[in-house]
């Protein structure tokens, strides 16, 4: 057996979790730490949430925890078990052991059990499906640290069995791969063909579902890898990608945006060959305004808005900026900037602050020049003068510079 002693480990004893701990001691209720939190813990990660496990009923954590005047939060997890309690500022998420009765590809009913093994059989991924005692004690049913120490992503038990009782998990299959596995293509065919068979599955999946999960296989290492298997076992399409997709524009920005940590709406447009598929995308997974928008702006400008050659290479996308009149168009064009791979073009666009127009009305007033009209001309023509210097021009050369005008 397995005994877990690393510093993350031992962090993760606030005060708030030896209260708890005491608690469920105190009443014969075992209590241990499940899924990614484990994982992430056996990677030598800190994990950024960690979810507990018992054996005690949600009606029994409930009694326990109100007499020993521990406050609940209400959550919406109690008809599956989860019970949230706050100690010393902080949450603990806690969820009776259970089985799932029923599935439809979506959703569960369960009903609660006090045996480990039967829980860890309803979880997606062997290296999601292990249990750590709060002695450090490693509960592993399904071989998943082994999996975890040689990089391999697998399914519990059958991996058509797993799938069908959410057809979301095909999706997760790809996250972690992109996650945990060393190298691409390392996928034991029969899950291949599992997830093909079932991949029509994904389209009773809510679009809200599929586009966190997607996020984050955009991000993760293999992406160009795990895209293009979407391709070829026909969950493209059930995702809101273009059938048509772009590979080869993909592989090309793939390339390009490796350490370059960019949003996963900029990985993504590069299969999107026409502003249709942005919004095609969006009636599927309703991504967010400003996802929405970065798609626009890259399909459209991705071809014509590059470096200019001499020894300005920036200024196409500093005029750009000036000239517009929309928010965040500096965080655009450093997604178009990652995007084409141009990363000294970044790294000086990031740290290039917008310089500020020296002239006001209240300047030419002061110089004569009274009609509206007049001071609205005068100002853009400046504008004009001051751009084609390269924002360089100051208040007094610029105002000598309208005498001349």
């Amino acid at each position: 057996a397995m005994k877990l002693q690393s510093p993350q480990f031992q962090a993760l004893f606030t005060p708030g979790l030896r209260s708890v701990a005491e608690l469920f001691e105190k009443k014969n209720y075992e209590l241990r730490i499940a899924g990614g939190a484990v994982r992430d813990l056996l990677s030598g990660v800190t994990p950024q949430d960690v979810d507990f496990a018992t054996t005690a009923t949600p009606a029994e954590m409930k009694e326990m925890f109100r007499a020993a005047g521990v406050r609940l939060i209400n959550n919406k997890g109690e008809k599956h078990g989860t019970i949230t309690a706050r100690l010393h500022e902080q949450n603990f998420e806690i969820t009776t052991l259970r089985i799932d009765v029923v599935t439809d590809g979506r959703h569960a009913e369960v009903e609660f059990t006090t045996d480990w093994e039967k829980d860890a059989e309803r979880r997606d991924l062997t290296v999601n499906s292990m249990f750590l005692g709060l002695d450090g004690m490693l509960y592993d049913f399904f071989n998943g640290y082994e999996d975890l120490k040689n990089k391999r992503i697998r399914f519990v038990g059958k991996a058509n069995e797993r799938i069908q009782e959410d057809y979301l998990r095909i999706l997760r299959y790809f996250r972690f791969y992109g996650r945990i596995a060393e190298n691409p293509g390392d996928h034991d065919p029969s899950t291949l063909q599992a997830i093909k068979e079932n991949a029509k599955g994904l389209a009773g999946i809510s679009g809200e579902r599929i586009w966190v999960e997607l996020k984050k296989i955009l991000v993760g290492n293999h992406v160009n890898h795990l895209v293009r298997l979407m391709y070829e076992l026909d969950i493209a399409r059930y995702v809101g990608l273009p059938l048509d997709g772009d590979l080869e524009e993909f592989d090309r920005v793939t390339k390009n945006i490796q350490n370059l940590d960019p949003k996963p709406m900029t990985v993504l447009t590069s299969l999107f060959k026409l502003k249709d598929d942005v919004t095609n995308l969006d009636l599927r997974l309703k991504i967010s305004k400003e996802e929405k928008n970065l798609g626009f702006f890259l399909v459209k400008h991705r071809q014509e808005l590059t470096k200019a050659l001499g020894p300005e290479p920036l200024r196409p996308y500093q005029d750009f900026v000036m000239d517009s009149r929309e928010a965040n168009t500096i965080s655009k064009i450093h997604e178009l900037l990652k995007y084409q791979g141009e990363e000294d073009l970044l790294r000086e666009m990031q740290q290039w602050t917008v310089p500020s127009f020296p002239v006001s009305g209240h300047d030419l007033r002061k110089m004569g020049v009274s009609s509206g009209k007049e001071i609205g001309t005068a100002l853009q023509q400046l504008r004009d003068e001051w751009k084609k210097s390269g924002y360089h021009m100051d208040k007094e050369e610029l105002l000598s510079c309208l005498k001349k005008l």
